[in-house]
């Protein structure tokens, strides 16, 4: 009896009675799980945040992270273990971890729409069965050489199977962040990858459920072949009783309204009852889950409510439990000696070889393009969780050793991280539009219709933008105002997002509200009502990107909708006093990107509560709009925005013309440097001593054209010219204008910087001063830059002239 006890170490208790009773927190279970959860989710998000910049999935660092902190690494200091991940916590860890996992897989069932994969057409089931049988194969024969080597005493079917399945599969969910993060998922590519990897994936959850049938410790057939009866069974009983069950429930929770608590408790329990019965059969708990996923439906705001319900908890807290715990099971070290690396090689290469050859070749027997089918074959070959879930699974069954799991974990591993540097090295589609006339606000019939993309990312910036909208509209009957307002949203790891960027329309651009009553995105709630109550066209739009690519959805955006103008809301925000304060760096680079790349004007609005925290209503607009006029093709845009907004009764518009003393520049002698947003992507013309003619030529005929509009609207527009000697006598001038409630100011001017330095070069040296927080607390600034083709030399949209025009309106849901 001793010897049993010395063998089995007693179970830990729940909770300690604390340090003061002179009780280590580390020997009970609760405090150990919290710090075991603190330290993985810190080290996971640690690796995430170093595999940014190679544009990773967050699951290639949450495998790497579990990787760490096991026996690979870390954890070869036995103490680490003994003290953060003793063997009598693993138990409970590894409870934990599979709770997270099984919502985790009802998340992919969700995710999954079975109606999809009966629509897949010939192309993708092609792709899908050559993408699943051929690497099957291969993973037959490699399972033979290392049956001979490194597995001698296994299960021969089962760990013919496992391999088999472990070479085949595609990771549907990982493919869907990366295929979103590319911005690929709405290409022909990323929708055929999409299709083969969602069949794919029911395909390779049948066969492991083989596998395990297979690799049960009865070696009688019989019970294999009940075990699969009993699945069976199992699935018609979830269609006919659970399905009208949740059915029923989806169908009591009506657009707009919240669900009910009770719906949501027992769509859980349905869940984890399910993963009961399928552990009790045999086949996994997992597999219950991923079912009860399926058979919810899709369409109505219920799957939503429930994804939303799930993620947050079991994507960032629970989820990379299951990684750790898949870490400590891997050995890296294991694979020691020629013998091992050969063998790790020889299964990367099957695995690559059978996916992306077999890929490629049935994809070129469908005729599709060759860079289309070489790009198919690696995103088929990304592997991931679904892939971890099979190897710890054929290592619970002892299906797999040590040296066996360790291999094909790096080989997952390896296959999804190439995936990403490889697809961006062969395929990137070029953008397409075709050409159209009106890029700046500065036209010459000033009645055509003005189109603005207004963009926005938080509900901060909403009321100011409603108000200028609202200030712009002008009084013309012919020149009316068409805004598309767009909602810009990251992207995360959460499936809710991959979700919304499925919606996504005209080869992945950014996609239009399905209807006016739809309220999944609350910001353009707001944009919707304004367009009802005003004769403005208003489209509300939400794009979901990375930080870091988002200006290829604005800039692609505003070339599909003919906009003359991007307004983009300024990275910094007014605090209560009156400090401006940064948003973030991402932002600002996001606007230096769209300046960059902008194939129109584009406008930064520096938000200062233009009309207070509410929408002001057309009869009480009251403004008083400044526009300083230095020269330049930027001023000219500010001023020809600022006449627009002078047609508007409630606007009073003040125009200040800087001149110099003769034989002087507004340079003071200071040599003029222009500021790119991206001096790699855009030419930015540099002035030294005096204004180029050609722009001084335009600033006298567009000078004479606003006094020609200023002489007949003279209750709305004044203007003065102010003489100035050094840039304190501008800063003077600009100072007395800082009360007024709007400033319209070009970006880059050929005036001398107003600030020695500044963070805000993006604004040009007028615009960084009016930004600044010594200026003004109530002033809000526009700082315009126009569009210039010229300059216009790495577009992201080439224009085709012959180009098949996509339509200007949201189509009809179909």
């Amino acid at each position: 009896m001793a010897s049993h006890e010395s063998m089995c170490p007693k179970p830990m208790k729940a909770t300690s009675n604390g340090a003061f009773q002179h009780e280590n927190p580390m020997d009970y279970a609760l405090p150990l799980l919290i710090v075991q959860i603190c330290l993985v989710v810190a080290f996971t998000r640690f690796i995430a945040f170093l595999c940014k910049p190679l544009r990773q999935p967050r699951v290639i660092a949450e495998v790497i992270g579990g990787i760490l902190l096991g026996p690979s690494a870390i954890g070869r200091n036995k103490r680490f273990l003994e003290i953060f991940f003793p063997e009598r916590s693993l138990t409970v860890l590894e409870t934990v971890a599979n709770i997270g996992l099984l919502f985790f897989l009802f998340l992919v069932g969700l995710e999954l729409d079975m109606r999809s994969i009966r629509r897949t057409g010939t192309k993708a089931l092609c792709i899908a069965l050559a993408g699943i049988s051929v690497p099957f194969l291969l993973g037959i024969g490699t399972s033979v050489v290392l049956r001979a080597t490194i597995s001698k005493d296994v299960n021969s079917a089962a760990f013919l199977v496992f391999m088999g399945v472990s070479l085949s599969i595609t990771a549907f969910p990982v493919l869907a962040r990366i295929l979103a993060e590319l911005k690929l998922l709405t290409t022909d590519v990323g929708r055929m990858a999409m299709s083969a990897a969602a069949v794919n994936d029911v395909a390779a959850w049948i066969l492991l459920a083989l596998a395990i049938a297979l690799s049960g410790s009865n070696t009688s057939p019989l019970v294999s072949l009940w075990v699969l009866l009993c699945g069976a069974g199992f699935i018609i009983f979830v269609v006919v009783v659970v399905k009208p069950l949740i059915a029923l429930m989806a169908k009591h929770s009506p657009e707009g309204e919240p669900v009910r608590e009770i719906y949501i408790c027992i769509t859980l329990t349905i869940v984890l009852a399910c993963s009961f019965i399928t552990d009790t059969i045999g086949i996994h708990a997992l597999f219950g889950a991923f079912v009860a996923g399926i058979v919810v439906p899709k369409d109505g705001p219920f799957a939503g409510v429930l994804t939303e319900k799930i993620e947050d908890l079991v994507m960032s807290l629970l989820l990379p439990l299951y990684f750790v715990s898949s870490g400590l099971k891997t050995n890296v070290a294991t694979i020691s000696g020629a013998m091992s690396w050969i063998l790790l090689v020889l299964v990367i290469f099957t695995a690559c070889f059978g996916k992306i050859v077999g890929t490629l070749v049935v994809s070129l027997l469908c005729k599709v393009p060759f860079r289309d089918a070489l790009t198919l074959g690696f995103l088929m070959n990304t592997k991931g969780l679904v892939e971890l879930i099979v190897l710890n699974i054929g290592k619970d069954r002892k299906v797999l050793n040590d040296q066996a799991f360790a291999i094909c974990v790096l080989m997952a591993l390896f296959t999804t991280f190439i995936t990403t540097p490889i697809v961006m090295a062969v395929y990137k589609p070029a953008r397409q539009g075709s050409p159209y006339m009106h890029k700046t606000v500065q036209r010459k019939d000033p009645d055509t219709e003005l189109r603005i993309l207004a963009c926005f990312h938080s509900t901060w910036n909403i009321p100011t933008l409603v108000n200028l909208i609202e200030s712009s509209r002008g009084t013309r009957k012919r020149g009316r105002l068409c805004i598309y307002a767009m909602h810009l949203m990251e992207l995360s790891e959460r499936p809710s997002a991959i979700t919304m960027v499925h919606k996504a329309r005209n080869n992945g651009l950014p996609f239009w509200n399905k209807k006016q009553g739809d309220n999944s995105d609350q910001m353009v709630i707001a944009f919707q009502a304004y367009g009802h109550l005003t004769s403005v066209n208003v489209r509300p739009m939400t794009a979901i990107s990375s930080m870091n690519n988002i200006h290829e959805d604005i800039c692609s955006s505003a070339h599909q909708k003919r906009v003359a103008m991007i307004l983009l809301p300024f990275h910094k925000h007014q605090r209560a006093d009156g400090i401006m304060e940064s948003l973030g760096q991402s932002f600002r680079i996001m606007n230096g990107l769209v300046l960059s790349h902008a194939p129109c004007s584009v406008g930064i609005l520096v938000d200062r509560g233009l009309g207070g925290t509410s929408q002001v209503h057309a009869s009480d607009v009251s403004y008083s709009v400044v526009v300083p006029f230095f020269g330049g093709c930027d001023d000219r845009e500010a001023l020809a925005y600022g006449m627009r907004m002078s047609e508007h009764p409630g606007i009073y518009l003040t125009v200040i013309k800087f001149i110099t003393p003769p034989g002087k520049t507004l340079a003071f002698g200071a040599k003029l440097i222009g500021v790119a947003a991206d001096e790699n992507r855009k030419v930015i013309k540099v002035a030294d001593d005096d204004v180029d003619d050609e722009d001084k030529k335009e600033d006298n005929q567009f000078w004479s054209d606003f006094l020609s509009v200023c002489c007949k609207s003279e209750e709305s527009i004044v203007y003065e010219e102010r003489l100035v000697d050094s840039k304190e006598d501008v800063k003077t001038v600009l100072r007395e204008r800082n009360k007024s409630n709007l400033i319209c100011v070009g970006r880059m001017p050929p005036v001398v910087p107003l600030l020695d330095g500044s963070d805000c070069a993006e604004l040009g040296p007028v615009g960084s001063y009016l930004a600044s927080s010594d200026f003004s607390t109530i002033a809000s600034v526009v700082v315009f830059q126009q569009y210039n083709p010229k300059t216009d030399i790495h577009p992201l949209v080439m224009e085709v002239s012959d180009y098949s025009d996509i339509p200007d309106t949201p189509r009809a849901e179909v």
